[in-house]
């Protein structure tokens, strides 16, 4: 890439000689190739990074509150869908062997963080049914997922 043939000590000083000249080996390296390919792949990742969020397609309630500090470990999602089916992650889920699933998914991870999206048409009761089960599988710190913008109490929209 950028080597090159830097001429021997003594050639420039005195006469040149005829035919070839002792030739060595440049020791230095060009970084600008690699400079630009990481800059590349960082464009890259910066564009994907958006697209590799986990979720089922729902309709989310607008809200006004803000948004919670994220950690370092994945977030582990809990969707209910408009026609009632929970879903971890993206895994349907049975109601009956979500508790069980929970316990032996709280015992491998390090925070009690867990977030709960629910479609807007879901009825409270169902929503409050799979948060019981949550809290029952080893999840305190549930945070419920909702669209910003929505009405404030003042009943202004944002």
């Amino acid at each position: 890439m950028g080597a090159g043939i830097i001429p021997s000590q003594g050639e420039g000083t005195r006469r040149r000689r005829r035919g070839r000249a002792k030739a060595q080996p440049m020791s230095e390296i060009n970084v600008t190739p690699f400079v630009d390919v990481m800059l590349v792949l960082l464009i890259i990742f910066m564009v994907a990074a958006p697209l590799l969020t986990v979720g089922v397609p729902v309709e989310l309630p607008r809200t006004a509150a803000g948004a919670l500090p994220t950690d370092q470990e994945e977030p582990l999602t809990i969707t209910i869908t408009a026609e009632g089916a929970v879903q971890i992650q993206t895994t349907d889920t049975p109601r009956a062997e979500l508790v069980p699933k929970l316990r032996a998914i709280a015992a491998e991870r390090t925070t009690d963080q867990i977030f709960l999206r629910a479609d807007g048409a879901v009825p409270y009761a169902q929503v409050m049914e799979v948060m019981g089960a949550l809290n029952a599988g080893g999840f305190a710190n549930i945070g419920l997922v909702t669209d910003i913008g929505g009405p404030t109490l003042d009943g202004q929209d944002q």
